[in-house]
């Protein structure tokens, strides 16, 4: 074979699989969290970016075995759930509020992702709410459930220093 030959179709081999690759890690889902913020449920779906491609989405509500679309650019979202939702997007995470949370709306809630290029495959994470079950979304909840007590009187210590409040 000839060698120029050879080295373009490996080029062109390896120009053909990193569009591969950025459908299979773009848009990956890695968690879906729910909590309550006042009368509002926030979801917030956190996923890689490692692509450039435009990334849809979809937020659904799975009750009694129905799935209702509350937001995105995948499926229409119903009317009873286009006033109460509020969206917000950042490089890697999305973040949909549900407002006027009650037990009604109770049930299995769905991030789904995929490329705008691309049909299936998608990916997508789910968690179970129950108005009962949520924690408060507040910095200080988030606080103390990711870091443990013993490390947050020594991250406290130059604060505490630089305030003057003590001297060592």
């Amino acid at each position: 074979m000839n060698p120029a030959i050879g080295i373009t179709l490996l080029l062109t081999e390896e120009a053909l699989l990193v569009p591969v690759l950025q459908v299979a890690s773009g848009q990956k889902v890695t968690s879906l969290t729910a909590c309550l913020v006042d009368q509002s449920l926030r979801l917030d779906c956190r996923h890689e970016n490692t692509t450039t491609i435009p990334i849809q989405y979809e937020f659904s509500l799975t009750r009694d075995s129905k799935k209702h679309v509350l937001f995105g650019t995948m499926g229409v979202p119903e009317h009873t759930y286009r006033s109460r939702t509020n969206f917000t997007s950042k490089y890697n995470i999305k973040v949909l509020y549900l407002s006027s949370f009650t037990t009604k709306d109770e049930g299995v809630y769905t991030c789904e992702l995929r490329l705008s290029s691309q049909h299936p495959p998608s990916y997508n994470k789910t968690v179970s709410v129950f108005r009962d079950k949520l924690v408060k979304c507040e910095g200080i909840s988030l606080l103390t459930q990711n870091t443990s007590w013993l490390l947050l009187p020594l991250l406290s210590l130059p604060l505490l220093q630089a305030m003057d409040f003590i001297s060592l």
